[in-house]
């Protein structure tokens, strides 16, 4: 039975998902890298701090640093008998005097609270103090935010500016992580035209390629770019081999091409050159969906075809591509969290219409905070991904009234 059969089952995409993760194998090679240009990568082992952050108790505003019994009443006068900014060192504070103390500077000996520069008065090396000081107050304690010997990031994390910040404050300056994940990138048909150039009759250009592409890279992976290959089955072999053996990449990814037609080459050149299986996966846009190997001598690849409308293979490769290559890099990703949680909005609009399928739909928020559903949901519409904000993640069988509350996952969240 072909996977263009109309009787074929359709799989739930948790269990295409389930599959799928069940089938990547993650990269084992790491490298060091510098913490400077660490951002977007994939730690590949856990990393601890050899210092306490703060190291010092600290002061964490300007103003005076005291000894609460010393400042009993309102109006309190005291000499000022140092001055200490951050990155200085005080001395021991002395009974019955304050100390003049910025933002990160270490508290001095002896002191047990910071009062707020906005409420001392100073004058002639003294300062009047108009508020009553409680002891530990605007004190940050030394290992309050990290302790000696403590982890500070766990292998398989992303870093994030955050997380590489987080890093320098420990003083990392090298990180180790997982090599970048390298993946092909097939188009394929003969009436596929690079934008630049004439557009034949019954030619079309070519915008999978660099949909893909600028997904993929967003993803923080190596992109080897085989261009358009021809739609020949000679020439389809050859590239998979080449792909998964002389470039030896982890994914090969196409996108068409997979169906049972005479001009369709994908899916006998895989199968010849490793294995192949097509799902129908319960979800709109994105049915059709390929997964399978290339395998040769000194390599073997995982190979996804994707569907050949652009909406289609834009969303296909959020909902299941993209969890496959984080799992890829070395991230702990499940089925249970390949998706973002999402957010709960209100529809403001009505789609009275359900579908058998799990729908995803293309949506912004509007100005009211309410989302808004672009007009034409069909698989070839591209301005419908270019327009969203993100995608409502509908239930088969469900209608959508105006007021209620759907799931809406963001771009900004399925993107990275």
């Amino acid at each position: 039975m072909s996977a263009a059969s109309p009787n074929k089952p359709l799989m739930e995409l948790d269990q295409a998902l389930a599959l799928l993760l069940a089938g990547a194998k993650p990269v084992a090679q790491s490298e060091t890298v510098s913490t400077f240009d660490a951002a977007g990568r994939v730690l590949a082992q856990p990393q601890y701090s050899s210092i306490n952050v703060p190291p010092l108790d600290n002061s964490s505003m300007d103003g005076y640093a005291v000894r609460c019994a010393d400042v009993a009443a309102v109006g309190t006068v005291l000499p000022v008998s140092q001055r200490i900014p951050a990155g200085s060192v005080g001395q021991p504070l002395q009974p019955g005097t304050a100390a003049r103390i910025f933002t990160g500077a270490p508290v001095p000996p002896g002191a047990d609270a910071i009062v707020m520069q906005e409420y001392v008065s100073f004058a002639d090396g003294k300062a009047t103090f108009n508020e009553l000081p409680k002891p530990g107050e605007w004190i940050r304690k030394a290992g309050e935010d990290i302790s000696t010997g403590g982890e500070v990031l766990s292998r398989g994390c992303r870093l994030r500016p955050q997380e590489t910040g987080l890093a320098a404050s420990v003083g990392l300056a090298l990180l180790p992580v997982f090599r970048r994940v390298r993946v092909a990138l097939f188009s394929t048909g003969d009436e596929l035209v690079m934008p630049g150039n004439p557009l034949p009759e019954g030619a079309i250009y070519n915008s999978n390629r660099f949909l893909l592409k600028g997904l993929l890279e967003q993803l923080g992976c190596v992109v080897v770019d085989f261009g358009i290959v021809p739609d020949q089955l000679d020439a389809t072999r050859a590239a998979l081999r080449k792909a998964a053996g002389e470039d030896k990449v982890d994914l090969i990814l196409t996108s068409g091409g997979v169906s049972m037609g005479e001009e369709d080459h994908i899916k006998p050149a895989v199968e010849a050159e490793g294995s192949l299986d097509h799902w129908l996966v319960n979800s709109k846009p994105g049915r059709p969906f390929a997964f399978g190997r290339v395998m040769t001598p000194s390599n073997e690849a995982a190979f996804i075809g994707l569907p050949g409308n652009p909406v289609s293979s834009f969303v296909t490769f959020l909902l299941l591509v993209r969890p496959f290559i984080r799992k890829l890099q070395g991230m702990p990703v499940a089925v249970e969290t390949a998706l973002p949680k999402g957010l709960k909005l209100e529809a403001g609009f009505d789609q009275p219409k359900a579908d058998r399928r799990r729908e995803f739909l293309r949506a912004r928020i509007g100005a009211d905070g309410r989302l808004e559903l672009f007009p034409n949901q069909s698989s070839g519409v591209l301005t419908s991904a270019a327009w969203a904000d993100g995608l409502i993640d509908n239930p088969a069988g469900v209608q959508i009234k105006r007021g209620d509350l759907v799931r809406f996952l963001p771009f900004s969240e399925l993107l990275t």
